[in-house]
């Protein structure tokens, strides 16, 4: 409980600070400060806090358990979908609106929010398991199966596989994966290595300071209903049913811990992009941001009681 209220505490005031700096602040600052968390600050702190994770052989099960996720989010979202115009016998919801609920069924906020979460919550030992769920699972779901359903549902088609090939294999974050495991095997004063670790948690505070910014801006709040429907899905039902299995899996204690709050995270920013890029319901996609970041607060004390 008291890890839980330290990390309320940061969480919750590294994000309003965010907040209240975003509207006075430069309209460009957050789209720079984002553009360096991309290319330098998240794959610094990735190097950082991959030196002293644990790689055990059972941590390559995790990108498998993301694919899980995103596959059982999407499937239980269409089902959901189609439940709802048959009992109800209406002509079923409009396609842009369809491919938003699923993008925010499925693809969770496993960098930015997670990384952070399980750091404070479980510890850097277990750091690879959030790395590869996020690094080998949520990218490749998000800008591979999200962008050809996006391509379905949108009224924008995919015109060039390479350039969403390029969005994927060009990520730094997944170099500086490939870099970290390297450099784990050379040694370092361990002055620099303090120093390294350091640099990698002020990285993690301008992530969150950057979704607050974010969030200033949103202002939709009508579609509060249908953004609940993906949310109940995503942060709720998933988590429960593959939190439930994975000890049949062997994965138990604070490996499965890191999953299940992997899992439980709320909706991604690569939804949003994915929406505007694809003329989906950028609406509906901005409320399941916002409303999935309040929900988080009351989820993560259920996941840590239950698992």
């Amino acid at each position: 409980m008291t890890n839980l209220l330290q990390l309320y505490t940061k969480l919750g005031g590294l994000v309003l600070l965010g907040f209240f700096l975003g509207p006075r602040l430069p309209h460009l600052v957050p789209t720079r400060l984002g553009e360096w968390l991309f290319w330098v600050g998240v794959p610094v702190s990735i190097i950082a806090f991959l030196r002293q994770a644990d790689l055990s052989e059972q941590v390559w099960i995790a990108p498998a358990i993301a694919y899980l996720a995103i596959l059982l989010g999407a499937f239980l979202a269409w089902v959901g979908i189609k439940s709802q115009a048959y009992f109800t016998n209406t002509t079923s919801t409009q396609q842009p609106t369809q491919g938003s609920l699923i993008l925010a069924a499925m693809v969770g906020n496993t960098g930015y929010l997670g990384f952070p979460i399980t750091l404070a919550m479980v510890g850097k030992e277990f750091f690879a398991w959030a790395l590869f769920y996020d690094l080998l699972g949520s990218l490749f779901g998000a800008y591979g199966l999200g962008v050809a359903l996006a391509a379905y549902f949108g009224s924008t088609k995919i015109r060039n596989y390479g350039e969403i090939a390029k969005v994927v294999f060009i990520n730094p974050a997944l170099w500086s994966f490939g870099f970290g495991l390297l450099f784990r095997q050379v040694r370092i004063p361990h002055t620099v290595e303090s120093c390294l670790e350091t640099v990698g948690w002020c990285i993690i505070a301008l992530s969150l300071v950057l979704i607050g910014m974010r969030l200033s801006q949103l202002q939709s709040w009508r579609r509060l209903p249908q953004a609940g429907f993906s949310l109940v899905i995503k942060m709720l039902l998933v988590p429960l049913i593959l939190g439930s299995i994975l000890p049949l899996l062997g994965i138990t204690g604070s490996p499965a811990k890191v999953m299940v709050l992997q899992m439980g995270m709320p909706p991604a920013f690569a939804t949003l992009i994915i929406a505007e890029t694809f003329n989906l319901d950028r609406e509906l996609a901005v409320t399941t941001l916002a409303v999935g970041l309040i929900v988080l607060l009351f989820t993560i004390p259920l996941w840590l009681w239950l698992f």
